[in-house]
């Protein structure tokens, strides 16, 4: 029989914070640079494609963007290969992986960002001695916070909810917190209390992250970031 509760009591919580805060913590130090990282690339790749159109960039930007298209699945075999034959492995690795392949989503969201821009901005940049990273460090670069927390958020969120890269890629020491709450489950006998607690501690971050950003994310799509 299912009863109501007879107090209220944190104790699953304190319980499963210990058991995964070690797990929390790697979760953060792949995370923050991942998310940081590729959206720095797609916002510089972003740029050249929208602003400044080279010899086969029209052939250049579709492959980019071919990327979004592959399933994780489809590339785990040769993506640990590579990854043991470059020497880059546990949380390093995993970090890779995800920079790379939001590379494509976060070069798409800048493209269409900057695509955006009147054309003016860059005259006048020029007409002032500013050459192509100056016009993109002193001019875009500081208008350019709606894209970043669009990008931000997105590569936040789906490096935080990851469990394929992350079980293939990882050892016991370097588990995510995703891993690590798959794993805290006995094979035998299941505390559901301490389970559920656990999930909500991980599912934590990213709530606040929405719950900070959230807003910044709906300007930053009705910016046009997110247009095709």
């Amino acid at each position: 029989m299912w009863n109501l509760p007879q107090g209220i009591a944190f104790d699953n919580y304190v319980e499963a914070f210990s058991k995964l805060s070690p797990f929390l913590w790697n979760s953060f130090r792949m995370v923050i640079p991942a998310a940081l990282i590729s959206s720095m690339i797609g916002s510089i790749n972003g740029y050249i494609f929208a602003k400044w159109k080279f010899p086969g960039s029209d052939i250049i930007y579709p492959f980019i963007l071919f990327g979004m298209f592959i399933p994780y699945q489809s590339i785990l075999i040769p993506l640990v290969r590579f990854m043991n034959a470059i020497g880059v492995t546990g949380l390093a690795g995993l970090a890779m992986a995800h920079i790379i392949y939001g590379i494509p989503i976060t070069t798409l969201t800048f493209r269409n960002y900057y695509a955006g821009m009147p054309q003016e901005l860059l005259e006048a940049g020029k007409l002032d001695g500013a050459d192509m990273l100056g016009i993109y460090r002193l001019i875009l670069l500081p208008i350019s916070i709606p894209a970043f927390v669009v990008v931000l958020i997105w590569q936040f969120t789906s490096a935080w909810n990851d469990f394929l890269f992350a079980v293939v890629l990882t050892g016991n020491t370097d588990w995510p917190i995703t891993v690590a709450l798959n794993n805290m489950a006995g094979s035998q006998i299941i505390a559901w209390n301490v389970q559920m607690a656990g999930s909500l501690l991980a599912a934590l971050p990213t709530l606040i992250v929405y719950i900070f950003l959230g807003r910044y994310f709906l300007r930053g799509m009705l910016a046009g970031s997110l247009k095709g």
